[in-house]
């Protein structure tokens, strides 16, 4: 996300997935059939309901090259969209250019609500990638304002902290943020949105895990991380490298740790933001193509997806039965959003 100048503290966020209900917002259609949804079995992924269990899935695009139509256009940046389905709406950031003097880069949360409506949702949120806990209630937001990763309650917006630090230094600038369905949250930590701020992690970009409000580190050799999606299993993390042109995948555990990273596919243009559907296809924007690229669990690549001609930053699903999937792209100060229908349910982002 961005590579050019996303209750207390995480307790809130950890709800026990066998004693919660599956909250509305979790859900992925108003209009499923009793009992289409169920919680996933081994290492929790997705939201309970997020995606259906049992089903069967063809190909996801309704063709090699898919062209995406713009919604709106003309905001300063666009990052990080997430669909809520309780509302019926997509949030995502708007960053503007740095100012100041450590030349960091205000973002407003702005909302869509289809078929045509744009407003401001919070007003200087410092957010980058934006993502929905698992309750559903809260917005868990990647802030390089304060160089760390918070969380907004939707109902009134108030602002808390998921992690501050990392062994009491301060972080880059919080990019992108994945939750898994029992509130363990992964985020990456690049320097993009780090401005003038003095760097307290060495020269280092890292991956890092939240667990009840502690502080791990998943991998600080990769270059740049930007992106980062779960599985919708939960049996996977994938990251974008943004600076080594590859997106990385990691095995996940029960307890949330990860294994040793291997290469998901070698990149062409820099991955920025991605997400996954609901049968494991994966899908990367691409700042320097432009384009989105889809790829098999297998990394196979089954096409690709356009939206304008520059600067597509990042993607999520949303809609009644979330097979639209909504794409921001553009230059900046005509920044856009757009979307396409598409054959296969997905992530909310």
């Amino acid at each position: 996300m961005n590579r050019r100048p996303t209750i207390a503290i995480l307790a809130g966020l950890c709800l026990a997935v066998s004693a919660a209900p599956v909250p509305a917002a979790a859900r992925g259609s108003a209009t499923a059939p009793a009992g289409a949804y169920a919680r996933l079995a081994g290492p929790p992924g997705t939201p309970p309901g997020a995606c259906p269990t049992g089903a069967g899935y063809g190909s996801p695009l309704p063709s090699n090259s898919v062209t995406a139509p713009r919604i709106q256009g003309g905001f300063s940046f666009l990052e990080g969209p997430v669909w809520v389905a309780d509302g019926g709406y997509l949030l995502f950031s708007d960053m503007a250019a740095g100012t100041g003097p450590y030349n960091v880069q205000p973002s407003t949360i702005r909302r869509f609500t289809p078929p045509s409506t744009f407003d401001t949702f919070i007003p200087n949120a410092g957010s980058n990638g934006i993502a929905l806990s698992a309750d559903g209630q809260q917005l868990v937001a990647a802030t390089h304002d304060q160089r760390n990763v918070s969380a907004y309650r939707l109902s009134d917006r108030a602002r808390s902290t998921v992690a501050a630090n990392y062994q009491g230094r301060a972080f880059n600038s919080p990019n992108d943020v994945a939750v898994r369905s029992d509130g363990v949250v992964y985020f990456t930590d690049p320097n993009f949105q780090r401005g003038n701020r003095p760097d307290q992690m060495n020269g280092r970009t890292s991956v890092f895990r939240v667990v009840n409000g502690q502080v791990s580190l998943v991998d600080d050799q990769l270059r740049q991380p930007n992106g980062i999606s779960l599985s919708p299993d939960g049996s996977t993390l994938y990251v974008g490298a943004y600076s080594e042109n590859k997106i990385y995948k990691y095995a996940v555990q029960p307890d949330g740790s990860t294994g040793a990273r291997s290469v998901f596919v070698n990149y062409i243009g820099g991955p920025d933001g991605g997400t996954i559907d609901c049968a494991g296809n994966v899908y990367w924007t691409s700042g320097g193509d432009s384009l989105v690229h889809v790829y098999s669990p297998a990394g196979v690549q089954l096409g690709t997806i356009r939206s304008g001609f520059t600067g597509t930053t990042n993607v999520a699903f949303g809609g009644s039965d979330r097979q639209t999937l909504f794409i921001t792209s553009g230059p900046r100060n005509d920044s856009g959003l757009y979307s396409v229908r598409l054959n296969v349910p997905g992530y909310p982002y």
